[in-house]
Formats: structure tokens, C-alpha cells, sequence
């Protein structure tokens, strides 16, 4: 049977329907068909044999399972797979564009050398050898310390791949984002150099309260939520979600509480001074579990009555108490902490205030709680050979202090040659970190660059050097996923289709270049190629991960020994106060995550660009959300275009009045603004972190900025 068009379309997009996300809307579809007619690149494949691969997709953390259709070695669909412990057989919008991403015209077909400000092809072994000559040089100089490394995340075999040259070749300086698990684990006293995840068992709570986690817009594992939001609907759990904007999650909740930005903390010591004084806790569960209890305790009582709270936060007192109760009366109730999609760190006063309340209720460890998991370590090497140039680069301290990325831009702005060669997986710090006029200053101070972008990003533009990585459909790799899970789990990517270009695996890159440079860096990376690598890499684990794609890591420790949580104690009150100069920007700007936008290094396919409403993306102008009240005193109309501004620049929007916000508080998603990528998806919206700066924990120097102060006038 051949497959035309309309039929293609039927399947890439018609299949959201009956999965984990919402039906999409028969016009979208009608749209879709049109608006794809001229796309020279859109598939349609001959008449054939149909097959079907099972694999992982990578384009959020979540990690799903997924089942490629193909016809002949044409890829026509992506499904998620059944029975896979994180998604069991849903898939999101994005999930479904993966071919789009395989066959579309942004990807990046061969290496790239930047000449004259002009990107020009060239071989590989060209750009292995010109690699090679710039990083042994630097180490003739003793300038090891001078090369860094940025991944998108610090698990995995590649991101592993990648520090451990780093480390064998004398630098300190290896960078990845920082998450909620970050602040989780800095919340828990453990042995020094380990670190712990949450897991939520919450299939099986009776009762959520959510601290800004936007559990059906993309927070931990998007399809796993939906699910699970399903299954609380049907047993009628009650969702409480706690956030400034009537976001999804907030609108499909059973009370919306809307806050103040960054008062979460406040309420959530408001609400635990009412379990307290009304004996809602469980001793012997915090006696387990947790130290400095008795102080934290007294101070929660004298400070954080629900009157007092009331006034910080906004909202009724009444409701705090009402909210206390139900918490801590419930059997498996569980507090999630995360703004957004999680991926945004949050500062340990709020992590200690909102956690609290699980250790309080005892439910740590248990079905329907929150368990404290140790980060999987699974990857099985030999050691790293350290020669004397190494040993003296890495006695070095890291650019950036702490090692913490936010920090990396500004220490390379303020230092001269602190970064001479830096390389970038998995990653595009150019669009997701804040203050991106900063990033990219920073950036273009750097003598040379390497992108290992599969695609045209935004600091891929900015490289000297592109070595394109296959994409997530043509390669082998380890998907390590934690994303709240009760049970971490371990993915499998497979190549579904040989490689369309002349790309090569990341791994494969780095183990070549390590070989080249002999000595101890030849010893230090003693395979042929990158899936030798991974096999010893995996061990016991590559068998079972090559016949069922997926493998269960239950950890059955006993609980005396994990992690304990630490009550910290409240100073003043523990908020984290966005950025700017209240008399003068009297509004807080405040991002908003959706499920239909990837925020993170992948940018939106062209099909999930069309989902969007026009509430969200009108006319290529990002739709700011205002209260109508607020828009009346700036003398701002419904559809007006206007000016934003906030201490790190301006940017023109358009007004869309909305109930579902607080005066004085404006929003717009994450996600649009890109400059790079395609016509498709380039120069529509704006990027928040264009307009945003980083807001540093003064305990644990994470950037947890999720708001600044803005002003807003009539363009």
C-alpha cells in the first residue's frame, strides 16, 4: 500500500490520539495537511516491507520507551511502547515528530569548519587532526587546564565519555545544568562524594499536593504524569497545585492556590505549623529519617502561624489550615517540589520547607512517598591513567567556582584565556542558560569552540568547528533516567536506520581523538570504537538491555542506611527575590513551561510549532500574560503590542488578558525565542532567558531564578 501524504500525516500526528496526551483537534490536522504541502522534505515512502524496532527516545529526560514503524528503511511512525516501566505505551507531541528531527532540514549532514565567519564542509579526518594538534599543543604549554567541557546532563556513557577526557587530559573543568536533583541531594547528609534522587511512588499517593511541579506540563516523565493524572481523576486523589499561574497542571487540579512568586517556602512552613501544633506527624518516621528536628520545630511555631503566612503569601488563612489538615490526615500524601518542568534548581530553604512536610507525614521510603534513591552508578571502567601534565592540570581550581555552569560566563568574561578549547554535548548553553546576551558574550571570547550538535543550534552557530553527532534513531547509547521515578531505569537507544549523513557518535569522537594523542590518553580509552565502549561500560547490563531495551534498577536498601534529611532552619523568611529595582519595575516577570514546548538543547519540530494557540504565539510575537486589572492601571488592551523590560533587556509582545494570573504578575513560555534552527521555528517568540539573569542560593550558590522584575508599557 503506498503512503501519501495525508496518510503520513494521519499517523505522525492522528496517533496522539488515545495516548497519554490530549487528542489534538481535527482542524490542527486539517491545518497541518495544508500547511505541509509545500515541505519538499516530507516523507513518502515507496511501497515495502513493514518493521518494526523497539528503542528509547532522548528528546526530553523523560526517557520513554518508543516503537519505530518503518517501511523499508523509511521511518513513517513513532509509538510509544507497551509495557515499558516509564510511558507504557504513551507518547507526547514531541515524541511523535521524531522523524521530523531524522529527515528535516536542520540537520548539520557533515563536519563543519567556520571560515571567515563562513561555515565549509570538511573530512573528518580533518577536524580529528586539527583537534588534536590545538590540544596537544596546549599541553606542551602547560595550558591543560584551559579546555572544558559542557553536557547536557552528568549521566550517561558519552557525558562520562567526556569528563573522563577532561580528566586524563589535566582539566578540572567539566560543566552540566543543574536540576531540582541537585538541590534534593544537597538537602540530605551523605557520604561525601555521593548523591541521592527522589523517587515518587505516585501511582500510588492519595493525595498531592504541588509546590509549582508542573506535573501536566513536563515536570519528571511528561507521558508517566498524564497517566498518572489520569488514574488520580478516576480514584479521585486530589491535586492541589500551588504556583502564581493557572498553568495546565492548574487548571486540571482539584484547587488552584495562587501565590506570590517565590513565597512556596513561606506556605509550606505555614502548612507544616499546622500539622505541628495540632500533632499531624509522625516521630518515629523523622526520628528515621531526618536530624535537627527539635530546633527547626520551635522556630516553625513561633514564626510561621497561618496568619502571619497569610499576609506574606496572599491567601486566606483559613485555607493554609484547611490545607495542613487534609495533609496531614491523609494515608499516602506527597509534597512535590520543582517549578515548572523541574529543571529550574530551587534554593534549600525551599526544598527544606516543602520536603518537610513528606518526612512530617512519614511517608519517606514508602508505598504512595517520596524514596531517596542513590543516583545510578552503573558504568563499569577501568581507571583513568593520570601522567604528570595531568596531575598538575588538575590541580587547578575550575574557571567557574564550584564548578557550577551559571558561573562559567561571567568568569570567562572577567579572565583572560580562561577557556582556550571548549567542547559542547548534548547541550546549548547559548539559548538555556539566562542572561543570554552574557552566554554569548562569553562565548565569543573563546579562540576555539566544538559543537557535537546533530543540529543548526544556537551555539552551534557560534562554533568554530561541528562534528555532528547521529541522531537518537541512528545510534547506540545508554538512556540513564531518573525523573522522579520510583525505580530509576536504564534505556536503550538502537540504530533504526543507518546513519542518512555523514555524521559520527560523539563517543566514537572522543575515544578517536584520545588515541591520537598516545601516551597516557591513548591508555586511558582502551577500546576500538564507542559501542565496545558502551558493552564493557554496561557489563552485566548490556544483554538484558539489548533483548528488552530497558532495564529496572529496585533498590531494596535498608533505611538506616540512606540519606538523612536535614530540617534546615528558616532565617527570616527564606525567600529568593527576583532580580531589579521594585520602584522602578513594579511587575514580576515569571516564565511559564508547557508540554507542547521543549525548553531544553532540542528545539520544536515544525508539527509541534502548529499546536500551539494563538493565546501562547500570535503573529510570531510572544503572548504575555497579564491580569486584567494590572493591564487597566498600564493602560494596556487585549492584543496590543507592547514593550518589556527588565534589568537585562527589552523585548516586544503582545497583551493577552487573563484571569489565570496574579496582579502585578506578567508570563510568557519558555521554549520560543530561538534565533537558529529553521525557518519553522527561528525569529517566533522570545527566549525568557534573554530577559532573565541568574539568581544564586546563598547556601548553595545554585541559580534558582525563576522570575525578575519587569516593567511593562504600551509599544
Amino acid at each position: 500500500m503506498k503512503i501519501d501524504r495525508r496518510c503520513f500525516l494521519s499517523l505522525g500526528i492522528g496517533a496522539a490520539a488515545g495516548t497519554a496526551c490530549s487528542p489534538l483537534p481535527w482542524k490542527l490536522m486539517d491545518d497541518v495537511s495544508i500547511w505541509t504541502q509545500n515541505w519538499p522534505w516530507t516523507p513518502i515512502p515507496p511501497d515495502g516491507e513493514i518493521s518494526y524496532t523497539d528503542s528509547t527516545c532522548t528528546l526530553c529526560p523523560g526517557g520513554c520507551g518508543i516503537t519505530v514503524r518503518k517501511i523499508d528503511n523509511r521511518v513513517v511512525k513513532i509509538e510509544g511502547r507497551e509495557n515499558h516501566p516509564v510511558n507504557n505505551g504513551g507518547i507526547c507531541v514531541l515524541g511523535l515528530s521524531g522523524p521530523q528531527l531524522l529527515y528535516g532540514p536542520t540537520r548539520v549532514k557533515s563536519p563543519l569548519k567556520k571560515i571567515n565567519g563562513i561555515f565549509q564542509k570538511i573530512t573528518w579526518e580533518q577536524a580529528l587532526s586539527e583537534i588534536t594538534e590545538k590540544l596537544m599543543a596546549l599541553r606542551t604549554q602547560g595550558k591543560s587546564h584551559t579546555v572544558a567541557g559542557i553536557a547536557g546532563s552528568s549521566r550517561g556513557t558519552v557525558s562520562a565519555l567526556l569528563q573522563r577526557f577532561l580528566t586524563a587530559y589535566g582539566s578540572p573543568n567539566f560543566y552540566c545544568h543543574s536540576s531540582i536533583e541537585d538541590s534534593f541531594s544537597l538537602s540530605h547528609k551523605q557520604p561525601q562524594n555521593t548523591r541521592t534522587v527522589p523517587g515518587f511512588d505516585l501511582e500510588n499517593s492519595d493525595y498531592i499536593l504541588s509546590f509549582g511541579a508542573g506535573v501536566m506540563d513536563g515536570w519528571g516523565s511528561p507521558v508517566r504524569m498524564i497517566q498518572a493524572g489520569s488514574k488520580w481523576k478516576t480514584k479521585k486523589i486530589k491535586l492541589i497545585q500551588i504556583e502564581p499561574r493557572l498553568s495546565d497542571t492548574a487548571a486540571r487540579s482539584d484547587q488552584w492556590l495562587p501565590v506570590r512568586p517565590g513565597t512556596e517556602a513561606v506556605l509550606a512552613l505555614g502548612i507544616a505549623h499546622v500539622m505541628l501544633r495540632e500533632s499531624l506527624y509522625d516521630q518515629t518516621a523523622i526520628d528515621t529519617h531526618s536530624e535537627g528536628f527539635n530546633t527547626w520545630r520551635s522556630v516553625v511555631l513561633e514564626q510561621y502561624s497561618p496568619d502571619k503566612v497569610a499576609k506574606m503569601i496572599g491567601m486566606d488563612s483559613r485555607t493554609i489550615i484547611a490545607v495542613g489538615r487534609e495533609f496531614g490526615q491523609a494515608k499516602k500524601p506527597v509534597a512535590l517540589f520543582g517549578r515548572g518542568k523541574g529543571i529550574t534548581p530551587v534554593s534549600l530553604a525551599e526544598m527544606s520547607a516543602i520536603h518537610a512536610l513528606n518526612v512530617l507525614v512519614g511517608n519517606i521510603n514508602q508505598t504512595g512517598g517520596v524514596f531517596t534513591l542513590p543516583e545510578p552508578d552503573y558504568i563499569s571502567w577501568p581507571g583513568i591513567c593520570l601522567d604528570r601534565k595531568a596531575e598538575t592540570g588538575l590541580q587547578t581550581k575550575p574557571v567557574a567556582e564550584g564548578g557550577l555552569l551559571h558561573r562559567l560566563p561571567r568568569a570567562i568574561i572577567e579572565a583572560a584565556d580562561a577557556i582556550t578549547i571548549l567542547f559542547v554535548a548534548d547541550a546549548n548553553p547559548c539559548y538555556t542558560l539566562s542572561d543570554t546576551k552574557e552566554v554569548i558574550k562569553a562565548f565569543t571570547k573563546i579562540p576555539f569552540k566544538i559543537s557535537f550538535s546533530s543540529y543548526m543550534d544556537e551555539t552551534a552557530t557560534l562554533a568554530d568547528l561541528i562534528l555532528p553527532n547521529h541522531t537518537y534513531l541512528e545510534r547506540y547509547e545508554d538512556i540513564p533516567v531518573t525523573s522522579g521515578l520510583r525505580n530509576p531505569v536504564i534505556g536503550l537507544t538502537k540504530p533504526v536506520v543507518r546513519p542518512l549523513f555523514q555524521t559520527k557518535h560523539t563517543g566514537d569522537v572522543i575515544i578517536s581523538i584520545a588515541g591520537a594523542m598516545k601516551g597516557s590518553m591513548e591508555n586511558s580509552f582502551p577500546w576500538e570504537n564507542y559501542l565496545q565502549c558502551l558493552k564493557n561500560g554496561l557489563g552485566r547490563h548490556w544483554n538484558p538491555l539489548m533483548n528488552k531495551g530497558v532495564v529496572e534498577i529496585n533498590y531494596t536498601p535498608e533505611i538506616e542506611k540512606r540519606p538523612c534529611f536535614v530540617f534546615q532552619v528558616p532565617k527570616d523568611t527564606p525567600l529568593i527575590l527576583p532580580e531589579g529595582d521594585k520602584s522602578r519595575m513594579n511587575l514580576t516577570l515569571i516564565p511559564g513551561d508547557s508540554l507542547q514546548l521543549p525548553s531544553g538543547y532540542i528545539g520544536a519540530p515544525p508539527f509541534v510549532m502548529k499546536t500551539l494557540p494563538d493565546t501562547v504565539l500570535k503573529d510570531n510575537h510572544s503572548m504575555i500574560h497579564i491580569h486584567p486589572k494590572t493591564a487597566e492601571k498600564l493602560g494596556l488592551k487585549h492584543g496590543c503590542a507592547a514593550i518589556v523590560k527588565t534589568p537585562k533587556g527589552e523585548k516586544r509582545v503582545r497583551i493577552h488578558l487573563s484571569q489565570g494570573i496574579g496582579e502585578n504578575i506578567i508570563s510568557f513560555p519558555r521554549g520560543l525565542g530561538h534565533t537558529a534552527y529553521d525557518r519553522y521555528l527561528s525569529g517566533k517568540g522570545i527566549n525568557c532567558n534573554e530577559l532573565t539573569g541568574p539568581v544564586e542560593d546563598p547556601f548553595s550558590g545554585l541559580d534558582v531564578a525563576w522570575g525578575i522584575r519587569a516593567s511593562l508599557t504600551k509599544a
